[in-house]
């Protein structure tokens, strides 16, 4: 066998694995790749972290989180949306998600806790996002701020929301996929 036969048999074995685009180490998406909903988002958990951790007024993180830079590649709007509506609903949202927590409130992650109002809230008010897409928004979000497998907690919650929260989206999906 020549050199020429060694580099043929070789080219036949499989390419080297490729990064995937637009992903980070953590799997979580690169900013490039993001959507102005997806970095409302961001925006969102960032300023629901401070106001759980804090207390202070929405208003005064509202003005803190908008200085911060990247917020004008934000959708505002939805921003807006989920920063005060969480606020304002969450006794309501923490009383939906705590019958599916196996620990005290006080003991998850902020960070979590924000991502689950986030799914929570987007669920009830923000019908124009697919029930899916609610879910998997919130895992990224999980995934990219919060620990190391927070992601899969807020996962369990918000699938176990999903079917009360979203019944017919949720339904008709499970039997298109029959």
């Amino acid at each position: 066998m020549n050199e020429n036969d060694q580099s043929d048999s070789s080219s036949s074995q499989r390419p080297p694995r490729q990064a995937r685009k637009g992903l980070t180490s953590t799997g979580a998406r690169k900013a490039a790749s993001k959507s102005t909903r997806s970095r409302s988002r961001e925006f969102a958990l960032q300023a629901l972290y401070q106001y759980i951790l804090s207390g202070n007024s929405a208003t005064e993180i509202d003005l803190f989180t908008r200085d911060l830079a990247g917020f004008h590649k934000a959708d505002a709007a939805h921003y807006d949306a989920l920063l005060h509506g969480c606020i304002e609903a969450a006794e309501q949202l923490n009383a939906q998600i705590l019958p599916h927590l196996d620990r005290k409130m006080e003991e998850i992650s902020p960070i979590e806790h924000a991502c689950m109002w986030i799914g929570v809230y987007e669920f009830q008010h923000c019908l124009d996002v697919p029930w899916r897409v609610v879910i998997n928004e919130s895992i990224e979000l999980a995934k990219e701020f919060g620990g190391t497998d927070g992601y899969k907690y807020v996962n369990a919650v918000l699938n176990a929301l999903a079917p009360s929260l979203r019944a017919a989206e949720v339904t008709a999906d499970r039997n298109n996929a029959a």
